[in-house]
């Protein structure tokens, strides 16, 4: 089964550091797109960051120049870099896997971890 597996949450201080990790199994990681998602009480769901399978990267306007999203293909795990952290960045962060199906539209499959808790409070 797909296991999509987030860590590295806590809490922090503003304009300190954090790196989440996204250990993920059951599909072909390196042609699947992966991305981080963050949802704060009260609010929709947003694009954090993506990355997809030849490594192009796109960003959330919030968050660019402070985060760096990574994966790791022989260790199965997307990262994301937080930098700079602000109150505006507490949020759960789900891990998101877009994996290759064939015959089916690219993105119309996607998996979703059960999120990791980051709480920047002074």
């Amino acid at each position: 089964q797909v296991q999509l597996v987030e860590s590295g949450g806590g809490l922090v201080q503003p304009g300190g550091s954090l790196r989440l990790s996204c250990a993920a199994s059951g599909f072909v990681f390196r042609s699947a797109d992966m991305g981080w998602y963050r949802q704060a009480p009260g609010k929709q769901r947003e694009l954090v960051a993506t990355t997809t399978s030849a490594g192009i990267t796109v960003y959330a306007v919030s968050v660019k120049g402070r985060f760096t999203i990574s994966r790791d293909n022989a260790k199965n795990t997307v990262y994301l870099q937080m930098n700079s952290l602000q109150f505006e960045d507490t949020a759960t962060y789900y891990c998101n896997a877009r994996p290759v199906v064939p015959g089916i539209r690219p993105g119309a499959v996607e998996y979703w971890g059960k999120g990791t808790l980051v709480t920047v409070s002074s």
